[in-house]
């Protein structure tokens, strides 16, 4: 299991790279409208969930695949729906983040706590959780806040949950080589 995580480490910190440049985006260009966010973020859920579905069906991951599968499925049909139908309301999409950052903060604690016997002391993907956990809660309690605020907020999640992403992708990668010596390709090096 953790030899899996640490030859695919490269997939979370793939991950990580389309949060951040989503973060980005949001944050460069903060009158932006509605329907780009929802665009924006349909695209973002999008290819997130195909790469969480990808590593479940592969087994690249350690953790629970049903749970990164369903939580993938969850990021498409969320992806699709804000693509297919950009003139949903902002009431309608605030909600809808709300759920998805609320469901990938619960799963992101609970992969933690389940591989925290080969991560020892890595509380970042806990934080990561927790601070997606929070925002959706946020979301729900204050929907009508502005939308320059919101967007700012889903720009620094994204910025956030990337960077621990990548951190801990980096982690996985040093680990796999100290403990088996992994090559640039992910593949066993040969002595």
């Amino acid at each position: 299991m953790f030899d899996l995580m640490t030859r695919h480490w490269w997939v979370l910190a793939l991950r990580g790279t389309f949060a951040i440049l989503f973060g980005i985006i949001a944050w460069v260009w903060p009158g932006i409208t509605v329907f780009t966010l929802v665009l924006l973020f349909g695209a973002y859920a999008l290819a997130d969930g195909v790469i969480a579905v990808v590593q479940a069906v592969r087994g690249t991951t350690g953790g629970p695949r049903g749970l990164l599968a369903l939580s993938g499925a969850a990021g498409i049909a969320l992806g699709i729906a804000a693509l297919v139908w950009p003139g949903i309301t902002a009431f309608v999409l605030l909600m809808l983040i709300a759920a998805w950052a609320v469901a990938t903060g619960v799963l992101e604690i609970v992969v933690a706590l389940a591989l925290r016997k080969e991560l020892r002391g890595d509380w970042v993907y806990v934080l990561t959780g927790a601070i997606s956990l929070l925002f959706g809660i946020l979301l729900f309690a204050w929907p009508v806040s502005g939308a320059i605020a919101i967007v700012w907020l889903i720009g620094l999640l994204a910025i956030m949950t990337g960077a621990a992403m990548i951190g801990v992708a980096f982690r996985l990668r040093r680990l796999g080589r100290a403990s088996g010596g992994y090559g640039r390709t992910g593949q066993a090096v040969r002595s």
